[in-house]
Parts: C-alpha cells; sequence; structure tokens
C-alpha cells in the first residue's frame, strides 16, 4: 500500500471538507449580536460565507435566498476574544520543563520567533477555545530584547495552518530601574552591597545598551547586506519593527521604567504598546498624551502567591481592579490580559472574567468588550479582520446563552475564519469517561 498517497488523498479529503463547509452560506437569525464597534442589535441577522461575514442588520434573508437558516432565539453573538500577550501554547505545566518552550538563552535575540514553538496539541488551548478565545499572541520571554511574536488561531491542525499574521510585534522587557536602599549592614550577605552611585552607574549602562542596540539596529538596516550570506540573523529579526511593519511591545511594570520607556520611545519616535503597566494608571495623562495604547495584565496582579495584591502598602486594595477604569477615563486605549508565566497559560480561559472585574471597579462594559476584542486587534495590526463583527471581516465569533462577562454563561458555540470548532476539551473527556463509569451492584 502506497502510504504516502493515501497520505495525499486524506489530506486533500480533509481540505475540501473544511472548505466546503466554510464555502457554506448561513444566515443566524433572531440573535442579539454585540458588534462591538456600534451599539449591539436585538433580534438582528449575521450572514456568513466563504469564511467571511456578508452582512450584519436586519431582513438580510432577501438577499440570501440559498443560505442555510439558524434560529438562534435567546443566544448572543460577540466577536472572538483575542489573548493579546500570554505564554499559552509555549507551556503545558510550568514545574515540568520538557514542557516549558517560552524563552532563549541570551538578552538580545530579536530572532526568535515564538509562534514556530507553539503546541497544536497543548491540552490548554482547546480550553482557551472552549470560553470564547479565538486568538492568542504567544510571547517570548527570558531576555532583553526576547523576539518577534505572531498571532496565532487557535484551529488547524499544525502552526502553519494556526499562524494567523506573523510577525505581530516585537518584545522589548525595559531593564529593572529600581535603586536599593537597604545598608550593608542589614544584608544577610554583607558582599552582595552596592552603594546608590554604582546601583545607578549600573542602571545607567543597561539603559545604554538597549539604545544602542537599537542605534545598532537602524544603522544595519541602512547598510543591509544585499548577499545574503553576510546577513546577520540578530538584525535581520529587528527589521520588521524597524521598517514599520510591527509595533514594540514594550513591556514595564513600575512607573519609574514606564516613563523612562515613554519618554525613550517618544525620542526615538517609535510605536509602541505598554504591556504589563501595573503603574500605568500613576502616568495616564503622559500615556494619553503621547497616544500609548495599554495592554493592561495586572488586573490580578502576581505578588508573591497573593493574586490581587497590590505591589505597595500604601495603595488602596482595588487600585489594580480600577486601573482599566483610570486609564480609560483619561483617554488611554485599553486591552486586557492575563500576564505571562505559567498562570498566563493555564488560566487563559478566564481571560473574559478578567476584564468583568475590571468592568465591575469602573471600566464601562463596552470598553471592558472592546479592551478583549476590537482593541488588541487594533494594537496588532489586525482590526481589519478580527476584533468586532462587520461585513468584509472574518467569520470570528463566539454564540453565548448569557452576557460573555458572566461566569454563569455557557459557549454555545465558537466560530474561526467560517470553521466551526469543536468544543470539546480535557474537562469535558475526563467529565464524560467518570460519569459513566461503571456502578457497583448494591
Amino acid at each position: 500500500m502506497n502510504w504516502k498517497a493515501l497520505f495525499a488523498i486524506g489530506t486533500a479529503a480533509t481540505g475540501i471538507a473544511l472548505h466546503c463547509a466554510q464555502a457554506e452560506e448561513i444566515l443566524f437569525r433572531n440573535a442579539t449580536i454585540f458588534t462591538v464597534s456600534g451599539p449591539p442589535l436585538e433580534k438582528a441577522e449575521l450572514l456568513i460565507a466563504d469564511g467571511k461575514i456578508k452582512g450584519v442588520g436586519t431582513n438580510l434573508a432577501e438577499t440570501a435566498s440559498s443560505a442555510r437558516e439558524v434560529d438562534l432565539s435567546g443566544k448572543l453573538i460577540y466577536p472572538g476574544l483575542i489573548a493579546a500577550a500570554t505564554t499559552a501554547g509555549l507551556v503545558e505545566i510550568d514545574m515540568v520543563r520538557a514542557t516549558v518552550d517560552d524563552h532563549e538563552v541570551g538578552q538580545y535575540t530579536p530572532d526568535v520567533r515564538s509562534w514556530l514553538a507553539v503546541n497544536p496539541d497543548s491540552e490548554l488551548l482547546p480550553v482557551a477555545r472552549a470560553n470564547g478565545i479565538t486568538h492568542i499572541v504567544p510571547v517570548p520571554t527570558g531576555g532583553t530584547v526576547s523576539g518577534l511574536s505572531g498571532v496565532v488561531a487557535l484551529h488547524g491542525w499544525t502552526i502553519e495552518e494556526m499562524a494567523f499574521k506573523t510577525p505581530a510585534a516585537l518584545h522589548l522587557f525595559w531593564p529593572n530601574m529600581r535603586l536599593d536602599p537597604t545598608p550593608r549592614e542589614a544584608l544577610r550577605d554583607r558582599s552582595r552591597f552596592k552603594s546608590i552611585e554604582e546601583q545607578a552607574r549600573e542602571r545607567a549602562a543597561r539603559l545604554k545598551e538597549v539604545d544602542d542596540f537599537f542605534s545598532e539596529a537602524e544603522a544595519y538596516a541602512k547598510a543591509r547586506p544585499e548577499n545574503p550570506i553576510h546577513r546577520v540573523p540578530a538584525w535581520e529579526g529587528m527589521l520588521p519593527f524597524i521598517n514599520g511593519e510591527v509595533p514594540l511591545m514594550l513591556h514595564a511594570d513600575g512607573s519609574r521604567e514606564i516613563k523612562a520607556a515613554v519618554e525613550w520611545a517618544a525620542a526615538r519616535k517609535y510605536k509602541i504598546i505598554l504591556a504589563g503597566a501595573r503603574d500605568a494608571w500613576m502616568v495616564a495623562d503622559m500615556l494619553a498624551s503621547n497616544k500609548i495604547p495599554v495592554l493592561y495584565e495586572r488586573v490580578y496582579y502576581q505578588s508573591s502567591s497573593l493574586a490581587g495584591t497590590p505591589a505597595r502598602d500604601i495603595d488602596p486594595y482595588d487600585v489594580h481592579y480600577s486601573a482599566p477604569g483610570v486609564l480609560h477615563k483619561a483617554g488611554v486605549k485599553v486591552a486586557i490580559g492575563l500576564g505571562l508565566g505559567g498562570h498566563s497559560a493555564s488560566e487563559l480561559r478566564n481571560l473574559p472574567y478578567v476584564a468583568a472585574q475590571a468592568r465591575a471597579f469602573g471600566l464601562p462594559e463596552e470598553a471592558a468588550l472592546k479592551a478583549i476584542t476590537l482593541h488588541p486587534a487594533e494594537m496588532l495590526g489586525v482590526a481589519d479582520r478580527l476584533g468586532s463583527i462587520e461585513a468584509g471581516k472574518d467569520a470570528t465569533f463566539v454564540i453565548t446563552d448569557g452576557s460573555i462577562l458572566d461566569i454563569r454563561t455557557q459557549v454555545q458555540e465558537v466560530w474561526i475564519g467560517g470553521a466551526k470548532t469543536s468544543l470539546e476539551t480535557r474537562h469535558t473527556r475526563l467529565y464524560e469517561k467518570y460519569k459513566n463509569r461503571p456502578r457497583k451492584k448494591s
């Protein structure tokens, strides 16, 4: 038997079946549609075909006489949710080293392409998808300039099928600017003592190193060798950002770091997305005036093992819950994420509830929805296809029986690019397994 031929036939058949499913014209009727780009539409219709949204509104049946109709009375439709920065797909079990592939060795590795390391068979991705998350941005970590990320769809057999936009952002982790005033006598290991002056010099050296790196990258872009043999992979990795193709996602938490990073980016006229952003609420006006979007990842700030604990003992208990609302009120475009690390991967399904927490503490509901749909799409340059329900965009949406921000809501269906995806997860398989376990006869 020719196994290669059989495999090719099977693959082709699968592709034909998927194409046919996407090409089918479907009219969803009587749903409440949250377009996000506009007000909700009651008892509205959504027409899809060829993987795209063909129409949104009412009386679409007149122009879609051949469409298969689906009645969604009592159901709600939302755009697919976007996790704009996560380690999902790169980390499976945080404490098992063999399942962690989120960083490379070295401080400057801009040639890293994180999407290539995503595990399509991860058990965590279907769990996130079953709760309405359709796209993620797996972020490389572990250095100062850690590499490039891409937007990955949670649908497909291989990473080649899942890759939606690559690259999407370059990642810079801003150096820590904190100075430790602890006297030598108070240290357990006094050999580690450094004076304030020495710490300041080291801090200045770290910042200069970052500045020099980007200056060298710009110089390389101007004098790039024509012969591919002479090209440098690290500098090649910087080109998508230097050439203005992708933004710089700048990760910083403290107010000192945020101020310094914004001033540095403004001086260089760089387009940046501020990520992490724990203390962004303290400099909201500066961020708004510089038109810097914020990916706020600290609604449930991780301080040791205490989620939600304020970073400083003088801060109110709800400082991180209310920060997105403060930023929004100042005029800052806000997206919401879960941060990086193992918890980001395993808790990714909770993204809508993190947005709901911000909603409960001052962020308007419309802005909370945009923070996990349209705003991350705009920041990452994919708003022409994702983030809202509009004619011409990808048919990527979620059907629910209640508000997507309500933990009691059940996700009924998830569509990605016109294809209805499976809601089966490890959780549902285990549920079915143990629900049907043999019972001991009495």
